[in-house]
Parts: structure tokens; sequence; C-alpha cells
């Protein structure tokens, strides 16, 4: 198994609960890879794993050829992982462009001291307005984060990932809380991404799962159910019925063709 990011039996106990159960999986560099399965499946102990937010009770986890198990998080950033979460962390009362000049400024080795706007650096401020156009907010650089919409906000996030250059993108939840039309919106983001960029998505949206992702991996009660290309994750039987209790899910892996 090779990967830009690899984990061996990675598990994670909590007394006698287990929540991750030896996972192994392999990331290809430049992949859109989606990690899927019901509440409950292990899916946001893996992403605080890989992020280096919680550590592994047993494992490994390799990135970039380099062994990162006992490495925290700041450490996992400045090998090239960037991260977002389910709940914004943005400085809501700053511009929008500041908030992705503070990210360029940390990436740079300028610090992260907010004695004057970060985005009056000239150099500082051209990187993050391109950072903005990329994700297509370039027209809100001026107005306060507070004032995005929930979808904007996740596009800042992305930004703000982005700005520090990184060689692994992961995503926990990008899409909860959006409307259909944002959801639509945050995956053309995503689909425009370069190849230098690898996606690792953590995602509930099977529509967008299957619009975006080259891999899909299955958890299930904190174990890999399946792993493969999409269209092979749609006709496993073992997914389908561990994942899909009714007809509405059904829809989703389907379209109601079935």
């Amino acid at each position: 198994m090779t990967g830009l990011l690899e984990t061996e039996r990675l598990t994670r106990r909590y007394g006698s609960l287990v929540a991750l159960d030896e996972v192994s999986l392999s990331v290809a560099a430049g992949a859109r890879h989606a990690v899927i399965g019901p509440n409950g499946a292990g899916k946001s102990t893996l992403f605080a794993l890989v992020t280096g937010s919680l550590r592994p009770t047993a494992g490994r986890i390799r990135f970039d050829g380099q062994d990162v198990t006992g490495r925290p998080d700041h450490a996992r950033a400045r090998a090239g992982m960037a991260k977002t979460f389910q709940h914004s962390s943005l400085f809501t009362s700053l511009p929008v462009l500041d908030n992705v000049a503070l990210a360029t400024r940390r990436a740079a080795g300028l610090g992260m001291a907010m004695v004057r706007p970060a985005g009056r650096h000239a150099a500082v401020r051209e990187a993050a307005m391109r950072q903005l156009e990329l994700v297509g907010l370039a027209g809100r650089a001026a107005v306060p984060a507070a004032a995005l919409s929930h979808g904007e906000r996740r596009q800042l996030e992305v930004a703000i990932a982005l700005a520090t250059s990184p060689k692994l993108l992961l995503l926990d939840e990008p899409t909860a809380g959006m409307s259909a039309a944002d959801s639509a919106r945050f995956a053309e983001l995503v689909e425009s991404l370069g190849a230098a960029v690898t996606v690792l998505i953590i995602e509930h949206d099977l529509d967008v799962v299957f619009r975006l992702a080259t891999r899909v991996t299955v958890l299930h009660l904190g174990r890999v159910l399946a792993d493969g290309t999409p269209d092979e994750v749609r006709a496993d039987e073992t997914v389908q019925r561990a994942y899909l209790g009714d007809a509405a899910l059904d829809d989703l892996f389907f379209g109601g063709t079935r």
C-alpha cells in the first residue's frame, strides 16, 4: 500500500468502546478520496486521528513518506496537511481578506501578529487575493466574515486552508447545513482544485461524494466495510445492506433506478 497518506491498522479505544478498529487505507496523490458511513461509523474519529488532534490507541499514520503518528497537529500542518472543520473557526470580526492573509502570513513565516491589518503587506495581500479568486470570494474581500452566508464561510475556510499551500486538504463534513445549491457550488470549487492538492473528504451528502470522489472508503462500526471506486462501492451488496435501510438512501445511491 503506497499513497500520500496511509493508515495502518489505526485503532482508537475509549475503555471497552472501540471507536475505530484497525482501519487501513491509502490516499493516492492527486486523489479525491471520500470516507462515508452511517452515524457512529468512526468517520470523525478517523479525521481527528489523521489530523493529529487525537492520538491512536494503536496503529500507524504515514504522510508523504514520513511516520507522523506521534506528531502534533501543528507539525502535520507544517508538513503539508490543511483541514477544515464541521464548525466554522473564522475571525468573524475581521474582513474576509484578513482572514486569508493571516494564514498566508503564517505560511510565509511572518507570524500572526495583528499590530496592523494582515492584508496591508503587499505580497501577503496579493497571495490572499489569489486564494479568494480561486474560491469565488474576491468580490467579498472587504466585508467582515460575519456577514458571509453559511456557504460563503465554507468557501472562505477552503481559501484559508489553501493559503498554506497544502499537499493534502482534509474536509470534515464541508456541506453540512448547506442548501442543495450551495452544496453544488462547493462541489464545483473542489473540482476546480488542481491535482497538486490531494483531497480527503468526510461527507454525509452522497450526491457530493459520488460527484467528486475518485475513490470511496466505507466505514461501519469502526471498521472498513468497503473500499474502491464509486461504481464498485455502489454495487457492493455489503454496503447496501449496512448503509441502505430505506428507499430514501437507496435513491441517493441508485437514483431510484434499481
